[in-house]
């Protein structure tokens, strides 16, 4: 059960011996109840299950009312303004999730008798209200469907508590769905249909023959979209299949509606080259020349070749003709880069598209189809990281006759969501594609950038070249590993040039787990890098301490705080109240948000990245692990978007055995997802009904 500091239980059991942890109680029954002593009051208070409510507050009505605190907070609140550091607009507060709790009481107490905690509760009671036990009585399985923040294991947990079935309908048929989410998680548009059988099966211990049932049944409600089409039959929850249809249209109308293409010279080249005081490549031409023919283009090249300067060009050239330019990229640190390179504001797409957050952590687009960007050219960076969800939000916003201008790496891992959109495109080959293949003289002298094209095309890097940036350090085990990464960042590097370990440095690791992986890393770099310190408020939630100073991550999107999965920031201060007030540096400014009770979940420290999390991110200095203790992770695209990750030096740390593999390895996962064939299908029609 998820239970909260102060909370005070009844609980029912029997007494065991454990032969490693002695005497324990084996609870078989566990109600929470009100608390009764001046101490557990306090600690229930402080808890942070009251808003605007922590240690210090709780502490203070504690001292000033006692064993009446609790009464006071029911039927007289108003006296909570006798307190110092309670003013109306708090009061306010408390009194609203006060009310909340007691509201949700009935709940909880039934929840409790399935081993399920107060936060919980409050979610499913903010969703149904007073119809919240029917609803849970009936089929607890639509709480995976309808409450933010539950998902089937929770909804799978209760029913099972309650006592349905195994093989129960509406468990086979959430079970379908969620296998569809999972997925979807590996990045997956749709499944073939013997492939979601077998794997539903395995997710719920059931036969593949009773799941035959469950699947006309959520067909027929149109939760999922079955498609026999492509010589086979392939499943996809509703709203990717009309995604991914949509995506592809879309794209056909922008590339076949162009307004009217632009004339573009050599002189008209010339001038913007002087403008921006640079040189174009052959390629960089190319780009500019389709540029002004096509209503939709993809710019794609390595580390090095110019996609920047390309960028700068295509602005000045759609200025000259005075058309109105928007500039957008999938995440906070990859908009920022793309402000402070082209000296013209980007915006996250989120922004761009002026997402509205609603109630339970939601969020729907101001710009669409009924009313779109106002630019007459949409340059989307980074485009790689875009899954196929976004896109289709972001081309419905798009006006009938803009332009659409997709740069990005093609090599580069897929976006973390589902759909591979930009190698859906480049395949389709109906969509025009300047490839940059020229290193510029410049970028030569890169090691970095040298070795991210060698390693692309499956050739060993240069190491430890004098004077360069690109390093390895040949170490066998992980333990060792670990150690030489702490020696690395914390001593040596500073020490060689100045590096700063928290500004400077960024650990990129492939795996999660393990000696090397994103959690001890974390976990390890804190304790060196800012250590407990008198000076230095902390605050522990969960397993997790986290202390004024800290690199920490957003790791889920925030409609409502304005933050998104990879936003990076520093806490700068930890209140009295055991709010986490952490500071985010956008391309635009510098803000601080706050964080309290469960919302503290959606952080994580960032000290140590994975690779898949870094995505969009440039750090003057990438550590990176290398061992074939990750060998399920050993992938060249994998090892090309970690090194293309760092500016001013890469240093690997592990052995040549594991470098050489990651190479060897091309296999990236195959996604299931049909763009490609919609792309074609879409212009193939056209070409029909002309």
């Amino acid at each position: 059960p998820s239970l909260d500091v102060g909370e005070v239980l009844k609980l029912r059991g029997s007494w065991t011996m454990h032969k490693e942890y002695g005497i324990q109680l084996r609870v078989e029954h566990y109600e929470t109840v009100l608390p009764a002593t001046t101490r557990d009051i306090e600690n229930y208070l402080a808890s942070g299950v009251i808003r605007g409510i922590g240690p210090v507050t709780a502490k203070k009505i504690v001292e000033k009312f006692g064993q009446n605190s609790l009464e006071i907070l029911s039927n007289d609140p108003e006296e909570l303004l006798k307190i110092p550091g309670i003013g109306e607009k708090k009061l306010q507060m408390i009194k609203e999730s006060y009310v909340e709790q007691q509201e949700t009481r009935e709940i909880m107490l039934f929840l409790q008798q399935y081993g399920i905690g107060p936060g919980i509760g409050v979610r499913i009671y903010k969703n149904y209200g007073d119809k919240s036990i029917d609803v849970l009585k009936e089929n607890p399985y639509r709480l995976a469907d309808e409450v933010y923040g539950i998902g089937f294991r929770t909804a799978d947990s209760i029913a099972q508590k309650m006592g349905m079935k195994s093989d129960s309908l509406e468990r086979l048929c959430a079970g379908l769905k969620y296998a569809l989410y999972r997925a979807c998680d590996e990045g997956h548009v749709f499944l073939p249909t013997e492939e979601l059988l077998h794997r539903t099966s395995e997710l719920l211990d059931v036969d593949e023959e009773l799941l035959n049932q469950a699947y006309l049944a959520i067909e027929e409600k149109q939760h999922i979209v079955v498609e026999r089409s492509w010589g086979r039959e392939d499943v996809y929850l509703a709203a990717f299949y009309h995604s991914e249809k949509a995506v592809a249209r879309k794209l056909f109308l922008l590339a076949a509606m162009l307004d009217k293409p632009l004339d573009i010279t050599n002189e008209d080249i010339y001038t913007i080259e002087e403008k921006c005081g640079i040189n174009l490549a052959k390629r960089q031409r190319e780009a500019l020349e389709k540029s002004a023919a096509c209503g939709v283009l993809v710019i794609t090249g390595g580390p090095g070749t110019g996609k920047t300067t390309t960028i700068k060009s295509l602005i000045e050239f759609y200025k000259k003709n005075n058309l109105k330019v928007a500039l957008a990229a999938p995440t906070g640190r990859a908009a920022k880069r793309m402000t402070e390179t082209t000296g013209v504001e980007a915006k996250t797409i989120h922004r761009m598209l002026e997402y509205k957050a609603y109630s339970e952590g939601g969020m729907m687009f101001g710009k669409d189809k009924n009313d779109p960007l106002k630019a007459d050219v949409v340059i989307i960076d980074e485009i790689s990281m875009v899954d196929i969800i976004l896109m289709h939000h972001l081309l419905s916003a798009i006006k009938p006759g803009a332009r659409l201008i997709l740069v990005g790496d093609k090599d580069q891992l897929p976006s973390v969501g589902p759909g591979s959109v930009l190698r859906g495109i480049i395949n389709s080959g109906k969509i025009p594609v300047v490839v940059l293949d020229e290193i510029f003289r410049q970028a030569r002298e890169s090691m970095i950038i040298v070795n991210a094209h060698r390693i692309n095309k499956g050739y060993l890097p240069y190491l430890n070249v004098k004077n360069k940036d690109f390093f390895l350090e040949q170490v066998f085990l992980p333990e060792e590993i670990l150690q030489t990464i702490l020696n690395l960042t914390k001593t040596r590097l500073p020490k060689f040039n100045g590096y700063d370990p928290i500004n400077d440095i960024q650990v990129i690791t492939p795996m999660k787990r393990g000696v090397v992986g994103v959690i001890n890393l974390n976990n390890s770099l804190q304790a060196l890098l800012n250590p407990p310190d008198v000076h230095k408020k902390e605050y522990r939630y969960r397993s997790q301490i986290y202390r004024e100073g800290d690199k920490v991550m957003q790791i889920k999107n925030n409609y409502d705080k304005e933050v998104f999965n990879g936003d990076l920031g520093r806490i700068s201060k930890i209140d009295e109240e055991g709010r986490i007030i952490v500071c985010f540096a956008d391309a635009w400014q510098e803000r601080e948000v706050i964080y309290q009770g469960q919302e503290i979940e959606e952080l994580s420290l960032s000290y140590a990245l994975s690779v898949h999390k870094s995505q969009g991110g440039e750090f003057p200095v990438v550590i990176m692990p290398i061992t074939t203790q990750h060998y399920v992770m050993l992938q060249r695209n994998l090892l090309y978007t970690a090194v293309t990750r760092a500016k001013k030096m890469l240093v690997l740390v592990g052995t040549k055995q594991a470098l050489a593999i990651s190479i060897k390895n091309n296999k990236a996962q195959k996604r299931y997802g049909h763009l490609c064939e919609r792309i074609l299908e879409e212009f193939a029609q056209a070409i029909y009904y002309e």
